[in-house]
Order: C-alpha cells, then structure tokens, then sequence
C-alpha cells in the first residue's frame, strides 16, 4: 500500500506540473510558431533530464535503474514518433482555442488511453471506468461545439484532441518501458521528439524565436515536460497506464484555474457545463 501511495503522489506531482503548460504556452505562442513552440518544449525536457543526470554524478548518487535494451526499440520508436505529432498539435490547437479550453480538453488523453490499453494491450476496464470514459467523451463534444445553431465544431478544439489521441498511443507504449530507466527515457523522448519538431519547424519556414523566448520555452519544457514525465513514468510501474491516466485528470483542472487566473477572461455557460461533467467523469476515472 505504501508503494501505491507513493505512486499516485508522483501521478498528482506529474499532473500539477503538466498543468503549467497550455496557460504558459499560450503567452509564449505570441512570438513564438506552435512547431517551434512543440520543439522548444521537448528540447527543454531533454536539455533538464542530462543536467539532472549530471548533477547525480557530480553527487555520486548510486543507479539501481534498468537502462533501455535493443528489445525496447519498438516502444522507443513509437514513443519517439508519437511525441513528435502530440505537442505540435497541441499548440496548433492552443493557438487557435483558449487555454482554458485546450487544458480541459486534456482530459481526453483518459479516454484514449485507456480505450488503447484494452484493445491492444489488454488491460482491463471497469463499468465505472467506461461511465468516467461517457462523461469525458460527452464533455470533450461540448467544448468542441462552435456554433449551436450549425453544430460547427471549433478547429482548435479538434486538434487539442488529436493531440490527445497521439498520446493515447504514447502512454501505453511507454507503459511497455515503465520498468526501465525513467531519467533516461524522458531524455530520449525529450532529445528525440524536440529534435525532430526542430526539423520539422525549421523546414516548414518557422522563424527562429529571441533569446527570451527560448530560454523561458526551454525552462517551461524541463518542468511541464521533463520533470512531468519522469514522474508520470515511475507512477505506471505500479498504478498501469489507465490507471496512472486517471490521476492525471487533475492536470486539466489545475490549468484551468491558471488560465482564468492569467487571461482573466469569463467563458461561456457552454463550459461550466463540460467542466462539471468532466470534473464527474474524471472523478470516476480517479476511484476506479
């Protein structure tokens, strides 16, 4: 019980600081093209995870961590790959919805992962999951609405949760390596993915952002990205991907409460709606 506790702590942890993302990165997205603003992201989670490595040899802190193995290059891959499409999709859909809106919309990263895990790897789903999973998938639909009348649906909102789906498929792929070394899985993906959003960015004509810019987008990446992830890994050794998933579900709520803080803007009834059946839904997930 003891190890579980500890790891629904490092769940809540990783959450928290995940939730620092979409209003920081929706400030930044004003100077800053969301390509350049994905690879930033993960090059700052990379750039982190070597001082923080570095920092444990300069104190000699013993390594009772397993490193990764040829047998896990599929995983790594796919991680890799998949970490690439996520964060530019996010920040294409943050620079086109409110980030109040995108951070809620984060939610159905549950929804996702958790329909993946039992697919294609077998993990089992409760009857209070799938209510949790109804809820969220219900509430996602609403803040994607863009008209009532024509039932338009907003372009921001659709690739917030593309971006959800992408990483869906992460989670459970780096669920397959939750035994390995957290610190140096995060710094594959954050070198891997960030790099090739940076190529990514660079050849479709993105603009390289001031010195300002990329240290406060490195900086936010090492905490949001680097630090979240390190801990989001250690918690699936013991909770599993869906599971691990559902305590996550406080990110979302956490960076709306930022973004209100920081935009100070008063969103639609339509919201407060999503928000209480996401709230339900995410509350299920959590007691599941």
């Amino acid at each position: 019980m003891p190890v579980q506790r500890r790891s629904i702590g490092y769940a809540i942890l990783a959450a928290a600081l995940y939730a620092l993302s979409a209003p920081l990165s929706k400030q930044l997205l004003a100077s800053v093209s969301a390509t350049m603003m994905a690879a930033l992201l993960y090059l700052g989670a990379g750039l982190g995870m070597c001082a923080v490595r570095l920092g444990q040899r300069v104190l000699k802190t013993p390594r009772h961590e397993q490193p990764l193995s040829r047998a896990d290059l599929p995983y790594v891959a796919g991680m890799v790959a998949l970490d690439i499409a996520a964060p530019i999709f996010l920040m294409l859909g943050l620079s086109r919805t409110t980030a109040a809106n995108a951070s809620l919309l984060n939610n159905f990263e549950i929804v996702a992962t958790s329909i993946i895990a039992l697919f294609i790897f077998g993990e089992a789903i409760s009857r209070r999951l799938w209510a949790a999973i109804g809820l969220i998938t219900l509430a996602s639909i609403l803040l994607s609405v863009e008209g009532t009348e024509s039932l338009s649906f907003s372009p921001g909102s659709l690739l917030v949760l593309l971006a959800c789906v992408c990483w869906g498929f992460e989670n459970n792929c780096t669920r397959r390596l939750s035994e390995k070394d957290p610190l140096e899985i995060v710094t594959v993906k954050g070198f891997g993915s960030g790099l090739g959003a940076l190529g990514i960015a660079l050849a479709t004509g993105s603009a390289i952002p001031g010195i300002w810019q990329i240290v406060s987008a490195l900086l936010l990446g090492f905490v949001a990205y680097g630090l979240s992830i390190l801990f989001y890994v250690r918690a699936q050794r013991d909770l599993g991907a869906a599971r691990t998933s559902a305590y996550y579900a406080l990110s979302p709520f956490i960076g709306v409460a930022l973004s209100f803080l920081i935009d100070g803007a008063v969103p639609a009834p339509l919201f407060f709606a999503a928000l209480a059946a996401m709230a339900a839904g995410a509350y299920l997930a959590a007691r599941e």
